[in-house]
């Protein structure tokens, strides 16, 4: 008896404590749930009497048309929840700009217990109302064009004058990205405190001291700070 009091009582106080966290980003829950969806799935549901539109999945590069289509498609939506890992950052600064543009009424929202990482915070701060739920993440990194660092370090062995062209076109290209992202935020009515106390002090990739962080979860209090979230249920 002792033995099953023992169990029951380990699993209730894991279950209490809430997702893992990361070792790495000690912010953020080891499996954070942003969708699986190799591109970005647009369900129009019905919730609490309101339209919703479902955002899940991967930023892709062909996302703007199939947004637009929904959205003019469905002109009574009142929200916009977004489930996503990124993907193409450029695309979601379009996706924010349309709907702040096109759709003003329309809320974003980050339900408990989803994620919206990377390319998918720029969609998120198109809404002109932006909520995110206790127990939603609002997950930011620094954006890179690195890629792969392996493939990097192959490179500067095999060709150093192909590895100085190729780091001058990340630099450039990640100029270009900053100064994109530096105007969306001044658009959107989000601090660029943002980009400068919290993006740009995250790492671009793993580093290889104990470090090792990429990823940052704001808290609620942080998410009112610099604007992201601008109201609450």
């Amino acid at each position: 008896m002792r033995s099953v009091l023992a169990a029951v009582c380990g699993v209730m106080l894991t279950a209490a404590a809430g997702p893992t966290a990361d070792p790495k980003n000690p912010t953020c829950p080891m499996q954070p749930d942003w969708s699986t969806n190799k591109t970005m799935q647009l369900t129009v549901k019905s919730q609490s009497g309101m339209k919703v539109l479902m955002a899940e999945g991967a930023i892709d590069k062909g996302l703007m048309p199939r947004l637009f289509q929904t959205l003019q498609a469905n002109p009574d939506i009142s929200e916009i929840w977004l489930r996503s890992p990124g993907g193409v950052a450029s695309v979601g600064n379009e996706a924010g700009r349309l709907i702040r543009k096109n759709y003003p009424n329309v809320v974003t929202r980050i339900p408990k217990g989803w994620a919206c990482f990377s390319a998918c915070n720029f969609m998120f701060m198109g809404g002109t109302v932006r909520i995110v739920e206790p127990g939603g993440l609002y997950m930011v990194h620094m954006f890179t064009h690195l890629g792969d660092r392996a493939a990097i370090k192959e490179e500067i062995q095999e060709d150093a004058d192909s590895a100085v062209d190729m780091i001058g076109d990340i630099e450039q290209s990640s100029a270009l990205l900053a100064s994109d992202d530096n105007d969306f935020l001044i658009r959107m009515g989000v601090s660029r405190k943002l980009l400068t106390d919290v993006m740009y002090r995250q790492k671009a990739i793993e580093g290889s001291g104990d470090d090792k962080s990429t990823r940052r979860c704001l808290t609620q209090a942080e998410l009112f700070q610099y604007n992201v979230a601008n109201a609450s249920d």
